[in-house]
Formats: C-alpha cells, sequence, structure tokens
C-alpha cells in the first residue's frame, strides 16, 4: 500500500479521534486538520520491522498531535500544561467511566482511574475556565443594553462607613454621660450650643470647649483604631 493510500484508508479513523475532543472550544474543522497531521506523521514515522501494527502506533500519535493542539494554541489565560493534558485525560476517561459504570463517574473514581489525586482531577477541571476569557465589553443576555463591566462590583464606601460607624461607637461609650448627651443633642437633634447650653444650664463658652475636647478625643480614638486595623489587616495578608 502506498503512503497516499495509507493515509487515505485510515483518514476516517483520524476524523473519529478529533471528534471525540469536539465541544471544547475547538472548531472540528481545526481538529480534523490536527488529526489528519497526526495522521502524516505517522505513517511517516512508522516502522514496521518493530512489529507493532500500524493503528497501535499511529492513535497515540493522532491524540498525541490533538493534544499539542489544545495545549499551545487554545488557551487564552497560562494554565500549567500538566493540568491542561490532565483535562483532556478526564473528558476520555469519564466517557469511558460512563459506559462501563452506568452512571457519571464520581471525582474520587476519577481519580483513582488516572492514578492521580483528588485535588488534581477538581483542579483540571476548574481549569476548564481559563479556555476561552470573556470579554468584559461583551453585552448582557437580559436586554438591558448593559455590557458585563456594567455588573462588576466596584469600592462600596457604604461598608467602609459600618467600620467607621462601629469605631464611633465605642469611642462615644468611652465619653462621660454628659459629654454623649452634648454630642447628641448637637449632631443627632441639631440643636445650636446655644440651645444645649439653655438646656442643660450652662454656659454657651462651656459648651463649645466640652465639644472641643469631646471631639478630639473621638478623634484620637478614631485614628488609633484605624491604625491597629490596618496593622492587623497587612500581617494577615
Amino acid at each position: 500500500m502506498t503512503r497516499a493510500q495509507t493515509i487515505e484508508c485510515h483518514l476516517p479513523m483520524a476524523m473519529s479521534l478529533a471528534r471525540r475532543f469536539s465541544g471544547r472550544g475547538e472548531p472540528l474543522a481545526d481538529l480534523t486538520q490536527v488529526a489528519a497531521l497526526g495522521l502524516i506523521k505517522a505513517v511517516d514515522r512508522y516502522d514496521a520491522s518493530r512489529g507493532v501494527a500500524f493503528t497501535s502506533y499511529a492513535i497515540p500519535t493522532i491524540l498525541g498531535e490533538i493534544k499539542r493542539h489544545f495545549r499551545d494554541t487554545a488557551w487564552d489565560v497560562r494554565v500549567p500544561r500538566r493540568l491542561q493534558e490532565l483535562r483532556l485525560h478526564l473528558a476520555i476517561a469519564t466517557e469511558d467511566l460512563t459506559h462501563t459504570l452506568h452512571h457519571s463517574p464520581t471525582t474520587a473514581e476519577l481519580a483513582v482511574h488516572l492514578e492521580v489525586s483528588q485535588d488534581d482531577v477538581l483542579a483540571a477541571q476548574n481549569c476548564g475556565t481559563a479556555y476561552r476569557t470573556v470579554s468584559i465589553e461583551r453585552p448582557t443576555s437580559d436586554g438591558h443594553d448593559q455590557r458585563l463591566i456594567d455588573l462588576l462590583g466596584g469600592s462600596d464606601s457604604d461598608i467602609e462607613a459600618i467600620n467607621i460607624r462601629q469605631m464611633l461607637r465605642t469611642g462615644l461609650a468611652s465619653l462621660p454621660k454628659r459629654e454623649q448627651r452634648i454630642i447628641a443633642l448637637r449632631y443627632v437633634a441639631d440643636m445650636t450650643q446655644s440651645q444645649i447650653a439653655a438646656d442643660l444650664g450652662v454656659s454657651q463658652m462651656h459648651i463649645s470647649r466640652l465639644l472641643s475636647r469631646s471631639l478630639a478625643r473621638l478623634r484620637g480614638t478614631l485614628l488609633a483604631d484605624d491604625a491597629a486595623r490596618r496593622q492587623t489587616t497587612k500581617q494577615t495578608s
């Protein structure tokens, strides 16, 4: 059989191997071309004197070519080669075990079958999200003329305000009751210093001094608490 005849005869086998990898982000036409290239390499490198059947040599060669194609050209985000190859093995193992076990294989069953850890199986499964990234400029599917970037979260001042309110609450609790009342009348009830002085039966100047002293204490407490929080965050990061 000539070289061309051998290639033509085994081309359906190569196409069948290519179809096993369809639906994973690469056009079937491209996979078929890669499989055909692997077949040609197998034909050119096959040595009949070694006593190995051609198909036994050609199938691993074609599969290797397809796997290299996925590994080298099909990933938008860099993923370790070991996980890329394991992901391809997972797809084949899942198909084989489903037929053998008559149910979708568990992570543990896949790990035993492939002789790897369950963590490796999970990592290989999850790395599929790195195969094709999605542009943040892509429109959403809800019909509201939005892009994905419009749905991304940003800094939330309300979350920071929670911390500030908690520190302020702690600082206020450390003040004498009278000063707590003066601050509440001034900033919650929105009374003027003169109105507060009349309510408490003291001078407006005395109220002014107490407010200044109380606010200075609160400022010092807030600054100290904030510095401590930042230091804790730095140590745990």
